[in-house]
């Protein structure tokens, strides 16, 4: 794959033609086959109009475990997530998501009715892009993640996304991206302005039921009236 090709993606289309699109990335080591089951659990009408697009993570070397190439959308260079960060690698994940919502937008889904999602690493990149990018979009979702490169945040984040919609869910018991980072992340979000939706449940580094009720009562929120 080159740098500048589209990621495979696992598509699920709705029952009528798109007006709307959630592009939601996963974890590390993970696959765009782990999130597909969770829309059905959304609670969306049979007649909504939201495509979902996940796509998969380049497979790199990982660092922290042993240099193994598995899906990832930066290295992981050691497990402290304040110091270490291959930011190269987070802007170039920054990048593959821009060019597919480029795509959503050449197929007639407008940026405002885009919404960023991720799960840990690929929430991260999320939140990286969101940020900073340059037309409105619709909605950030932000499920058990941390900001992977905070040091030009403040310095280049887009005043059109200052009032974007964040939906953040974290686990009390998570032992990976643990609960304190979560919590670390919406304060730093709110310190610059931006409203948080805060969520946190008794889980671990996954997604639970009360959860996913949760995401899709705020999904059906932000991409009405046109969708739902």
């Amino acid at each position: 794959m080159t740098s500048s090709s589209l990621l495979e993606c696992v598509v699920m289309e709705p029952g009528r033609p798109a007006d709307s699109a959630v592009i939601w990335l996963h974890g590390l080591g993970a696959s765009g086959f782990d999130f597909p089951p969770i829309v059905g659990e959304l609670g969306l009408p049979d007649d909504h109009g939201i495509r979902f697009i996940f796509p998969h993570a380049p497979q790199i070397p990982v660092t922290v475990n042993g240099g193994m190439v598995m899906p990832a959308w930066y290295d992981i260079l050691a497990m402290d997530f304040d110091r270490q960060v291959d930011e190269l690698g987070v802007r170039n994940s920054a990048k593959h998501l821009v060019r597919l919502i480029e795509r959503e937008r050449s197929r007639g889904i407008e940026a405002e009715r885009i919404v960023l999602a991720g799960f840990s690493q690929g929430g991260a990149i999320a939140l990286h892009q969101a940020l900073r990018h340059p037309d409105r979009l619709a909605g950030l979702i932000l499920l058990s993640t941390y900001i992977a490169a905070d040091c030009d945040l403040e310095a280049e984040r887009t005043a059109v996304n200052q009032n974007i919609p964040i939906f953040q869910a974290h686990g009390t018991r998570d032992p990976m991206v643990t609960h304190g980072m979560g919590l670390k992340a919406r304060a730093r979000l709110e310190d610059l302005g931006y409203g948080v939706q805060w969520e946190e449940y008794p889980m671990e580094h996954q997604v639970m039921a009360e959860e996913i009720t949760a995401l899709g009562i705020w999904l059906r929120g932000i991409l009405t009236p046109a969708t739902i």
